[in-house]
């Protein structure tokens, strides 16, 4: 059962708060535009092991969400009138590979001003040092924890699944000192806020632990489906279709999203001419109720059994979220 709830006054202040960095914000003046523009082939994901290196160190302290947040939030219940949606981008890397850096969007989303939440994986971060340094040190982008190697946190359990909430974590406060370290002004958080379950797929166990460690769960309602083979128009406008007043719009930009560079240039105008604005996650929290369920999903309840069970079985899906 789906349930709305109005968010306490005090907490949607604090998102608000954390949200309103990025609106209409400059890009990092700590980089050189040439080094935040898009590489040729950097998108690419390349199938290879590598091994990867996280320095031991403690989290600061958290306050549990708020149990009024507690569960699976899926999109935003707005007041009439009010037309916001945000667009959401995971930049994830599984263990047997590096995923790419889709920088066609970032230079678009640049471009247009258009605030966003970015969820990262802990492991990318570390093999993206630079790129990680300057999404985090930009305002216009707010930085979630898309766990540590995309592992399915339904299967796993225990320490196992801990360690991918808290390695993301501490992954995230290294690039975020690097990028202090060269003179960036770094307005975020000292550690994530929101997760996203990869797969969008979590069980009891690690939902509640991820709410205990301070993060709200944040799902989706507007699925692009961008890992899949669909070209950019018809993906545009499948999500135009699809979007209403406190979407949620899940996007790849790991090199995951086959289109999705191509597709938003089509998506953000036509969103623009229906008269929508676009707002992180938390500044779309504070604009209204968030719509919570008590489990994980990606569409509809149970869809996302096929991930568990290749987890389980030792394999992987190719279409992944």
């Amino acid at each position: 059962m789906v349930q709305a709830l109005r968010l306490p006054l005090a907490c949607a202040l604090l998102l608000a708060a954390v949200g309103a960095a990025g609106a209409g914000a400059a890009p990092p003046a700590c980089f050189a535009p040439g080094a935040l523009a898009a590489r040729p082939g950097e998108e690419v994901v390349q199938p290879r092991r590598t091994n990867v290196l996280l320095p031991a160190r403690a989290l600061p302290p958290v306050a549990p969400a708020p149990a009024g947040l507690a569960g699976s939030i899926r999109r935003v219940d707005l007041p009439a009138g009010v037309k916001l949606v945000a667009l959401t981008f995971d930049l994830c890397e599984a263990g047997g590979e590096i995923s790419g850096y889709d920088g066609a969007i970032f230079d678009y989303l640049r471009q247009e001003s258009v605030p966003t939440t970015l969820f990262v994986g802990g492991k990318w971060m570390m093999t993206h040092q630079e790129r990680a340094m300057q999404l985090i040190a930009d305002p216009l982008f707010e930085v979630g924890n898309h766990s540590w190697s995309h592992a399915n946190l339904t299967v796993r359990t225990g320490t196992e699944m801990q360690r991918q909430v808290d390695d993301a974590d501490i992954a995230y406060a290294v690039r975020r000192e690097d990028a202090a370290a060269q003179g960036c002004g770094i307005a975020g958080p000292a550690r994530t806020a929101l997760f996203r379950f990869p797969y969008g797929s979590c069980s009891a166990e690690a939902l509640g632990y991820v709410n205990r460690t301070g993060h709200l769960a944040i799902q989706w309602d507007v699925d692009s489906g961008d890992p899949a083979f669909i070209g950019a128009k018809g993906m545009a406008e499948a999500m135009l279709a699809a979007i209403r007043p406190g979407s949620i719009v899940l996007m790849h930009a790991n090199g995951r999203g086959r289109h999705t560079a191509q597709a938003i240039r089509l998506l953000i105008p036509a969103l623009k001419a229906k008269g929508y604005r676009f707002a992180t996650v938390s500044e779309l929290l504070a604009a209204g109720k968030p719509v919570i369920a008590p489990t994980c999903y990606s569409l509809r309840p149970g869809d996302t059994k096929v991930y568990d069970d290749a987890a389980r079985q030792g394999r992987r899906v190719l279409a992944v979220q």
